[in-house]
């Protein structure tokens, strides 16, 4: 008897745990219906309103002199809610957009793949096709009543003034699934930035979405705006931009480097403003907007030369001789030298068999003398005194790795932070990198020589050489290169308004300084005198590249004393620093700095920007496609005479590798 009773208390409980489960399960599924799932509310909600999105204007961007670069034009999108699609005359619809069926069947199914499409139902508003023009947008509106559960929304689209700075200031395009995930903003169809400014900008350029919610009658025919739009929500446009960039000046080096590879950054020391940054080859921007991106694109894409590689910024390069005015400024806060330090040259380094090689030049030599030669064995000798001082550092790692903290301290190894995306690091070496080298802790500088001299391991970006240079010109200290000058009712971070000091002491600078200035006006670099108008500091490089011929570089910085700009020119593949990069530089600054081009000038401006340096790769692309050559379109500037002709220039091959 006791048993029975037992079991039937064990049913009860059973009985009472399964209604409790029941219960449960039914509470869960109401609290989803009601509370998580937006499906019938969509569907309720979409049988009496439709909610109509409202884009805002994307913000326009303008050079430093209030030049309008990009700004927006009306453009239409063909949207529907599949739920209110019914049976319509599909080939009308087709040939009213020029699309075939193929393309319409395959179009209706990505949109149902929430793969692609995430967050797809069918009782909100999807996006069939993007930016038709007006008269195509006005031919369909006239047959839209035969296309139940379409509609034409409106949107903006980019233009462009100028068909330079493609890369500057990037592209827009629709969103992938990877931003639809990541940000609530945007919706399939939806378009953003993708690289450049409309990228690294996006937040700020692409504004707040409105809707206007509009009242539907029981045959879901729009009956006006519900409750006279009091739920209505303005959109609200993006921020425009202001650049520090001056167009004309960026014009300007696109077209000196038309059918060369390569780049020009000027920067502002002062202010760490960008006032030009060019890449060739690179694009007009024009060219991916609208539905022939694609095509664009993917043209762009397959030429060898890749014009859409920001070289300013990605590009990692030796940097040459130009490094030895970081190698001397280390030396000296080291105290590993003075400036009256004097070391031979025997056209080589002598402790390594006369290697690297020097070119001739007076010996023996103190600090600035050897800066304005541009003497390979000076500083060889000084990285072997620093590497080597047991006085000062227990070992050669603990020495190397104090070199490595001044190179971080001076913009090198490491982004410097340029408010653009995907900027490169370039490479400076640490001890464990040549420990893992040579499997051994006790290597010595004989062993990294070359890196004394900007070769061997050493790479770095255009961006973070031309900063070197605003670092010299402000004898110590930068502010982190930007081209966003301005942005619309807002404050700009602030490590573009803070200065980075080196740690390098002030005076230390003064010698390279010196040093810059001699090789103008009388060392390695003359063809970079623009005395008397204006005062030049200036230091070529050879960088060796194992692909072809070496890259032609200089750097500098004008005037000497307050000055107002700073340069970096690589040339690839254009042999000795003296033969591209130094007329480069000399017509950069002169029409930054004069804003005209001297009469006695104007062959150099003739010579280089006509003179053809492609790499034997894209020739042969270019006859297997049976193209012309690459021509990038820019604005051909008209060099204006001056009364006074400035200092002539002549080409000599004067700095040795």
């Amino acid at each position: 008897m006791a048993e029975n009773n037992l079991d039937i208390s064990k049913k009860k409980y059973i009985l009472g745990g399964i209604v409790c489960l029941i219960v449960l399960i039914y509470i869960i599924q109401l609290f989803n219906l009601q509370i998580i799932s937006t499906k019938y509310k969509d569907s309720a909600d979409g049988n009496a309103f439709f909610n109509r999105i409202l884009y805002p204007a994307r913000g326009v961007i303008s050079d430093r002199k209030d030049r309008i670069l990009v700004y927006n034009q009306p453009t239409y999108d063909i949207v529907y809610i599949p739920k209110e699609v019914q049976p319509f005359d599909t080939l009308d619809f087709c040939n009213s957009l020029q699309i075939t069926r193929e393309q319409f069947d395959k179009r209706m199914a990505d949109i149902k793949d929430r793969r692609l499409n995430p967050g797809y139902s069918s009782y909100t508003m999807q996006t069939f096709m993007t930016q038709l023009t007006i008269q195509e947008s006005g031919l369909l509106q006239e047959k839209l009543y035969k296309f139940p559960g379409f509609f034409i929304q409106n949107r903006t689209l980019r233009q462009y003034n100028y068909p330079n700075a493609g890369l500057l200031l990037g592209y827009v395009a629709e969103v992938s699934k990877t931003q639809m995930d990541s940000d609530s903003y945007y919706l399939r169809g939806d378009y953003g930035g993708k690289s450049g400014i409309e990228s690294s900008y996006e937040t700020y350029l692409r504004g707040e979405k409105g809707v206007e919610v509009l009242l539907r009658d029981a045959h879901g025919r729009i009956q006006g705006r519900y409750e006279n739009g009091k739920f209505d929500k303005s959109p609200i446009s993006g921020r425009n931009l202001t650049l520090s960039i001056d167009i004309d000046l960026q014009a300007y080096g696109e077209y000196l480097l038309q059918n060369k590879v390569g780049s020009i950054v000027m920067i502002e020391p002062a202010t760490g403003e960008i006032l030009c940054l060019v890449t060739s080859p690179s694009y007009d921007p024009s060219m991916l907007l609208g539905r022939n991106f694609s095509k664009n694109y993917k043209e762009l894409e397959n030429n060898p030369l890749k014009p859409l590689y920001n070289r300013a910024i990605q590009g990692m390069y030796p940097p040459g001789s130009t490094f030895k005015t970081t190698q001397a400024l280390i030396f000296l806060q080291e105290e590993i030298i003075t400036p009256n330090t004097i070391y031979s040259c025997a056209r080589g380094y002598p402790p390594l068999g006369g290697r690297p090689k020097c070119h001739s030049h007076a010996s023996p030599l103190a600090l600035v003398p050897a800066i304005a030669t541009s003497c390979n064995s000076y500083f060889c000798y000084g990285l072997a005194a620093m590497l080597g001082n047991r006085k000062k550092y227990e070992s050669t790692v603990e020495a190397f790795d104090v070199w490595k903290g001044h190179m971080v301290d001076m913009g090198f190894g490491y982004p410097l932070g340029v408010d653009l995306p995907s900027e490169k690091r370039g490479f400076i070496p640490n001890s464990k990198y040549y420990s893992k080298i040579f499997k051994r802790e006790n290597w010595s500088a004989s062993n990294i020589i070359s890196i004394a001299i900007g070769q061997g391991e050493i790479t770095a970006t255009p961006v973070q050489l031309a900063n070197l240079a605003a670092t010299i010109a402000n004898r110590g200290s930068y502010i982190v290169p930007h081209v966003v000058r301005q942005i619309q009712d807002m404050p700009l971070d602030s490590i573009y308004t803070h200065p980075h000091p080196t740690g390098v002491k002030k005076d230390s600078y003064e010698y390279i300084v010196e040093g810059m200035a001699r090789a103008v006006t009388g060392g390695t670099c003359r063809g970079a005198n623009l005395l008397p108008d204006i005062e030049v500091c200036g230091k070529t490089g050879t960088a060796q590249n194992p692909h072809g011929k070496d890259h032609s570089i200089f750097m500098g910085f004008a005037p000497k004393d307050n000055p107002k700009v700073a340069i970096f020119v690589v040339v690839e593949n254009a042999g000795f620093g003296a033969t591209f990069g130094v007329p480069v530089g000399r017509l950069m600054i002169q029409k930054y700095l004069k804003g005209k081009i001297s009469a006695g000038d104007q062959y150099i401006e003739e010579r280089v920007a006509n003179t053809k340096i492609l790499p034997q790769t894209f020739m042969n692309w270019n006859r297997g496609n049976k193209r012309n050559e690459f021509t990038q379109p820019v604005v051909q500037p008209v060099s204006t005479s001056e009364d006074v002709p400035l200092q002539p220039f002549s080409l000599e091959n004067e700095e040795n590798k």
